[in-house]
């Protein structure tokens, strides 16, 4: 027996731009269609091509790409009240886009089109019905019967009149919306069986487009797929309105991986979704969830010692899938939560693992530095030397003299605080005196201490300072507390964090600095004046 195919149809560029915080430039939205389409995504939603120029932009661009399968749909609103459908400017805007697909929205709710459209039962039908025959003559047509849930439960039977009503205009697709949010997925089952029923002599399929209101836009898309419906509709990341609408990361690994008896992106491989979920995050200029579901950064992190005892064993008994069907990697994080299991899983590469001595040393190193305000979890590197330093193999490659940071001076040429770094480095048996600078004292002190190894370490040329975060660690203190500064730094092959912590801001990025420097050293086994 064959899977039953379930088509996932995205409404990132349209439902998901409404987020708080998410705007897309056009060439954001072309590359983010071109992506979806890559993945296997089936539908693309791309606007709404009566509300601004960008949109209409989107879709005379969007034609001239190749994307495979995938169809693009333009979305829109039944026509006004009081006019022909084929005179109003939103249906002809919605045929001028000439997608191969269009999305019709309509009311269903009798409150919604009394109290806010002021029309009729009658005349909300019309609009339906009349609106659905003028759009599916000219491309496929998908309706989705906005606030269909709170409009079931208030008037079942006119709620269902306005399915009917979409689908003997022509509509394929019949798109039942949790527009609110709060239905709950045993709801959402009864409901899509009955209008399932009600529409059994149309030929029509149904489809599901929920909100996280009550964090259960997920599970109602699952539920709606027992429930028979063929099409999911949501965003990427979950990004949307209020409190978002249903992640599609989540619902494409659970329908992939979890539940048996479907099929989803025409069976491909998932790996992609990890990417997919950092490339949207990175265009919409939004903050990486650490928690999320299947591809976030902590989603199979083992921290505790219990875990990653296990973990070592036996992966499946903290991990429910294999974190590369989705692109994903396990992450073991050290802490003073963890026990020696963290440890040995973390020395492993340094073939330490059976020195149990070394691995307590280690193990208390860091439950001491964590009370003074460390944390590795997103520090790899220091760690690495960490253990390198403990172990006894650690050699550095320069040594810190001096240093001091010149700033305050506003520089009315270039409109900026004015910062300058002064060093002092032995290296070898020769000593390295250097000054550089920057934007700010940080960027003014990584610029002097790489002026400074420039010409002795020549490979630091192609290392670059990616993210630079400061925290607090305790605020109660004031002005005299503990700053823990973390630095990712990259080259061509790889990212790396280090920390530095001091009550003194600048101490704390030096430390982190060096020990950014220090890694790159290390990994490429940079002898000295190599």
């Amino acid at each position: 027996m064959t899977n039953q195919p379930i088509l996932i149809y995205d409404t990132t560029l349209r439902d998901g731009s409404q987020g708080e915080g998410v705007s897309f430039s056009l060439q954001d939205k072309l590359n983010i269609a071109s992506r979806l389409a890559e993945t296997g995504i089936d539908f693309i939603e791309g606007g709404y091509p009566l509300s601004n120029e960008k949109d209409v932009s989107f879709f005379e661009q969007i034609r001239e790409r190749d994307l495979g399968h995938t169809k693009v749909c333009a979305f829109g609103m039944t026509r006004r009240k009081s006019m022909d459908a084929k005179d109003d400017p939103g249906m002809q805007a919605l045929v001028a886009a000439r997608t191969p697909c269009i999305t019709l929205v309509g009311k269903t709710w009798d409150y919604h089109a009394t109290e806010v459209l002021r029309v009729s039962l009658e005349e909300n039908l019309q609009m339906i019905g009349e609106s659905a025959e003028f759009l599916s003559g000219h491309s496929e047509l998908i309706y989705d019967a906005e606030h269909f849930f709170d409009g079931y439960t208030a008037n079942p039977q006119y709620a269902i009149d306005t399915l009917k009503a979409a689908a003997s205009g022509g509509a394929k697709w019949l798109v039942l919306c949790d527009t609110n949010g709060g239905a709950l997925p045993e709801r959402v089952a009864e409901v899509t069986t009955a209008a399932k029923e009600a529409l059994k002599d149309c030929k029509v399929e149904f489809g599901i487009h929920t909100h996280n209101d009550g964090s259960m836009a997920v599970a109602n898309s699952l539920a709606a797929v027992d429930a028979g419906v063929l099409q999911v509709q949501g965003t990427i990341n979950g990004i949307g309105e209020r409190c978002g609408n249903a992640d599609l990361i989540s619902v494409i690994a659970n329908l992939g991986l979890k539940k048996k008896g479907f099929d989803v992106l025409q069976g491909r491989a998932l790996t992609p979704l990890t990417e997919l979920s950092r490339y949207v995050y990175e265009t919409a200029n939004l903050q990486w969830q650490n928690g999320q579901p299947f591809v976030g950064q902590s989603a199979f992190a083992h921290k505790g010692g219990m875990h990653v005892h296990a973990i070592n064993k036996a992966a499946k008994t903290y991990e429910h899938i294999d974190p590369s069907l989705v692109g994903n990697e396990r992450r073991i994080l050290v802490s003073e939560l963890s026990g020696r299991s963290n440890i040995v899983a973390l020395a492993t590469k340094h073939n330490l693992q059976d020195d149990r001595e070394l691995m307590d040393k280690i193990l208390a190193e860091v439950v001491t530095l964590e009370n003074q305000g460390y944390q590795f979890e997103n520090a790899g590197a220091s760690f690495d030397l960490l253990v390198k330093r403990i172990a006894g193999t650690f050699q550095p490659h320069f040594e810190t003299i001096k240093y001091r940071i010149v700033s305050g001076d506003r520089d009315p040429a270039k409109q900026n605080e004015f910062a300058e770094a002064i060093i002092k480095l032995k290296v070898g048996e020769t000593l390295w005196f250097d000054a550089a600078e920057g934007q700010g004292p940080v960027n003014a002190l990584d610029a002097a201490l790489r002026k400074a190894l420039a010409d002795t370490y020549p490979c630091l040329a192609e290392m670059r300072l990616l993210d630079y975060k400061v925290r607090v660690v305790d605020s109660g203190a004031g002005t005299a507390a503990s700053i823990r500064v973390n630095i990712e730094s990259g080259d061509q092959e790889e990212s790396w964090g280090t920390i530095g912590v001091s009550e003194n801001i600048i101490s704390a990025s030096w430390r982190a600095l060096v020990d950014a420097v220090e890694y790159k050293l290390h990994k490429e086994e940079m002898p000295l004046g190599g």
